[in-house]
């Protein structure tokens, strides 16, 4: 009878342990998906993730680029030559900053585009660090660091707004329905 008792009490802690560990997968689970979901879909009304967030979420190289001040290897990141039709947006919050049409090869090595989608989406501060004179690009609604605007008479709007791959995500033309950007499909139904 003792056996018995301890071999109940054996399978009891055991069934206990799976349940425990079942509800702790499927809670990882969708606490992952719903982690990528905020990181590959655009939500206006979803807030700026917390500064530890970003520290979590973002490679090394992103948030220096976006947090401090840090830049890339020119013609070794992400798009500088990514020639594919769609947008890019705001790493941080997903806010669609430039298009695929605006886009040009300047030489620097990092991706240019001849103008943003809407200007109200920047902000543009005098940066003199480097002993440089330039002007800094920040999106305007996350305060992530872009890159630089300067002028460029290559460019068919004679601006050159010359910004860091580490501080975007391409979003493709075919993507962007089910992804928050159906408002912007449009823009691409016109090509």
């Amino acid at each position: 009878m003792y056996g018995e008792q301890k071999s109940s009490i054996r399978t009891y802690i055991g069934m206990t342990f799976a349940v425990a560990l079942t509800v702790f997968v499927v809670s990882f689970f969708f606490l992952t998906q719903k982690e990528e979901k905020e990181m590959t879909t655009f939500d206006p009304k979803r807030p700026i993730p917390s500064e530890d967030v970003l520290r979590n979420r973002l490679t090394p190289e992103e948030y220096s680029v976006v947090r401090q001040n840090g830049t890339e290897t020119p013609f070794q990141n992400k798009y500088w030559n990514n020639t594919r039709i769609g947008l890019y947006a705001d790493l941080i919050d997903g806010e669609p900053l430039f298009t695929s049409f605006d886009k040009y090869d300047d030489g620097l090595g990092i991706p240019a585009f001849t103008k943003p989608i809407s200007k109200d989406l920047l902000v543009e501060k005098p940066d003199n660090s480097e002993g440089m004179q330039r002007t800094q690009v920040r999106a305007r609604r996350s305060d992530a660091r872009l890159g630089y605007v300067f002028p460029d008479q290559t460019s068919p709007t004679g601006q050159c707004y010359s910004i860091y791959s580490a501080a975007l995500r391409f979003v493709p033309a075919e993507d962007l329905k089910g992804n928050g950007y159906e408002a912007y499909a449009s823009l691409f139904n016109k090509q």
